[in-house]
């Protein structure tokens, strides 16, 4: 019985990492507001969804393979190279 209940507990502690994982993944966006799966991020909290990054890339980024946080000026990679 005692096995049971330990079982259930290390269930329910299961879900509610995965839970609290899930909950870390939605980030939102500083440019237009929005929730967003993936978010780029820099190490100062900064994040900017895809669709943001996209219509922002030509003030963010001059090689393609860097961008600058415009809140702190970090250069962050795309992770493309």
């Amino acid at each position: 019985m005692a096995a049971g209940k330990a079982a259930k507990t290390a269930a329910e502690r299961a879900k509610a990492r995965k839970e609290k994982r899930k909950r870390k993944r939605v980030k939102t966006c500083h440019c237009c507001g929005k929730d967003a799966m993936f978010c780029w991020q820099c190490r100062c909290g900064f994040a900017i969804c895809q669709d943001c990054m996209y219509d922002n890339q030509w003030g963010m980024t001059c090689n393609g393979i860097t961008w600058y946080c415009p809140d702190c000026g970090d250069s962050n990679g795309y992770g493309n190279q």
